[in-house]
């Protein structure tokens, strides 16, 4: 039996077997998984490291040294993301004048989180709160234009209580 060198974690060695099936979800994946543009995605790595204590899984550079592939992993989630080619129509916030999306990152201390965000160069875009729905949260902008909701869940609230809440605070 062949042996190759696991490509998500090198610290161990997997055997292969040909004959079981591939899973249609692989090991440590979601169903859904962030990809996202980025306009230096050597430099998105190293802040989101020190943002969010992101850990690189991969990169995948071509030749001229422009990354056409990479992924990192923060708390038990991937986020992949690669440089842009407007060429092939893959453009970053930065360049198309800002993101329609937010990437959603649940942390046990949203406070700390936020401000090490920031701290590593993200932008505040709504400061840390105690939110109507039970989350203790903020946003921030990262440097390459991607918005994120920072939070800490704090309370179970039934969809009543929420629409109540909400209510109150509008």
């Amino acid at each position: 039996m062949a042996v190759q060198q696991n490509n998500w974690n090198n610290s161990f060695k997997y055997p292969i077997n040909y004959n079981l099936m591939v899973k249609p979800i692989p090991d440590g994946f979601h169903t859904t998984t962030p990809s996202i543009i980025v306009n230096d995605s050597k430099k998105a790595i190293e802040f989101y490291k020190k943002a969010f204590d992101a850990r690189e899984i991969y990169q995948m550079p071509r030749p001229d040294g422009k990354i056409m592939h990479a992924m990192v992993q923060i708390g038990d989630s991937f986020v992949m993301m690669n440089d842009e080619f407007p060429q092939m129509g893959a453009k970053s916030p930065t360049s198309v004048g800002g993101t329609s999306t937010t990437i959603h990152l649940y942390v046990n201390d949203a406070d700390k989180t936020y401000n090490q965000a920031i701290k590593a160069g993200a932008t505040p875009t709504m400061p840390i709160m105690d939110a109507f729905w039970g989350d203790r949260y903020g946003m921030i902008l990262d440097p390459f234009g991607h918005s994120w909701a920072i939070a800490t869940h704090k309370k179970d609230m039934t969809p009543e209580e929420m629409q109540k809440a909400a209510k109150e605070f509008m």
